[in-house]
């Protein structure tokens, strides 16, 4: 798979954005505030990811339904205008590039409808397949003709179809973490190990499966050899089984290994420090077995010595390599590193009411064009600033947000 098969999201009023376009470098680093909507936009990418795999009813409920999701700053009636939000792609797997897009209408009672949803697909050798939903179905795809609800997307039902699985695959493989070390401290029921949780909980299980799969040997020592660059003299990490239970066990160990002043330690899971339990998650975040097709983590940098950062930023870009990664982060030092370009930050910004995704400032990207100062050095001096905003409402000079869906016929 393309490492970058997401090259444009719009979205129209989901959560605090009314309005963004998010244009994709990778790895992609999105700084801001507290509470400025850093977590609103990571969500995008998990409330598709969920709705690839359940029903749309259950991804709102999730979330404490539509109207918690559906953003209200752009309009004072008591439904404003309909959330969507839209995918664009490059090549992926035999295709040139293609696009996914939705737009749902809020009804009384905390009802919904989808009122449209759109896919097409581009073939290297210009074919074209494509849906258009609206209240009826139209497609190019002779015999496709799914039996739809008015609450639930088209998608996870033609996505089998091996014309639109490549986007329904990519759709559905996004990773959002925000690793709590609390749970990675328990003791955790065993799972297949397939797929690290949002919160890290099922660690143990993914390190089991890592480690017993297809060059667990190199897979073992890569691990370890990230971990103990992270936190120094924790040589290894393996699984542990408590009866019918999961935990970790680490080994430290300090002085030369071929005198007797060496020394070596085993410690379990929940004596280690937040900041060991967090890089690990990481870890399993980036190795874990069938990769993401996009990995959003969030905050990497929380209880981690800053000195330690470094080794994150190589974690992050060895994903980058067979993955999309963005990272939500307020840390100048995660963004110190001299490989770090305007071409890989976005801003989010809160004003007035709304969030705000944005490029950084033209006297910002000068700045780090001509070397002047690097990114986490003008985060640290509060000079990293966004580019103004357009006059007219929700615009941004990202761009206008052009069709939010396309003429297919």
């Amino acid at each position: 798979m393309n490492a970058s098969p997401i090259t444009k999201i719009i979205i129209k009023r989901f959560r605090s954005f009314p309005t963004a376009t998010l244009i994709f470098d990778n790895p992609l680093f999105v700084v801001g505030r507290n509470g400025s909507g850093k977590s609103n936009l990571a969500d995008v990418f998990s409330f598709v990811s969920e709705a690839m795999a359940s029903p749309l009813q259950a991804v709102f409920d999730r979330r404490g339904g539509i109207g918690s999701v559906r953003n209200r700053s752009s309009g004072q009636q008591s439904y404003p205008p309909n959330l969507g939000l839209a995918f664009e792609f490059g090549p992926i797997n035999g295709i040139a590039s293609g696009r996914f897009a939705f737009e749902v209408k809020a009804l009384p009672n905390y009802g919904y409808r989808v009122v449209r949803e759109q896919c097409l697909v581009r073939k290297q050798d210009g074919t074209r397949w494509w849906f258009d939903r609206t209240e009826k179905w139209k497609s190019n795809v002779e015999g496709l003709t799914p039996a739809l609800e008015p609450s639930a997307l088209a998608m996870p039902l033609v996505g089998g179809d091996e014309r639109f699985a490549p986007i329904f695959r990519v759709l559905g493989a996004m990773r959002v973490y925000s690793i709590q070390p609390a749970k990675l401290r328990e003791m955790q029921d065993p799972d297949s190990g397939v797929a690290l949780k949002p919160d890290g909980s099922n660690a143990a299980s993914v390190l089991q499966e890592l480690l017993r799969g297809e060059g667990a040997i190199a897979t073992k020592a890569e691990i370890n050899r990230l971990l103990e660059s992270i936190v120094p003299a924790t040589k290894a990490v393996s699984p542990k089984k408590h009866g019918n239970k999961l935990s970790m066990s680490f080994s430290q160990e300090w002085g030369d290994r071929n005198k007797s002043t060496n020394k070596k330690l085993t410690f379990d899971a929940f004596n280690m420090s937040d900041g060991t339990l967090r890089s690990l998650g990481l870890i399993m975040a980036v190795f874990q077995k069938p990769s993401p097709s996009l990995l959003v983590i969030e905050e990497p940098e929380a209880t981690i010595h800053p000195g330690a950062l470094g080794a994150v930023l190589d974690l992050i870009r060895k994903a980058a390599k067979t993955m999309e990664v963005v990272v939500t982060t307020h840390s100048p030092e995660l963004l110190d590193a001299a490989w770090i370009t305007d071409a890989n930050l976005r801003i989010v910004s809160w004003e007035e009411g709304a969030s705000h995704l944005l490029l950084p400032s033209e006297a910002t990207r000068e700045a780090m064009h001509q070397h002047l100062m690097g990114a986490g050095e003008l985060l640290r001096s509060n000079a990293l600033h966004p580019e103004p905003l357009f006059k007219t409402e929700g615009e941004i000079r990202h761009g206008s947000q052009g069709s939010f869906f396309e003429i297919l016929e």
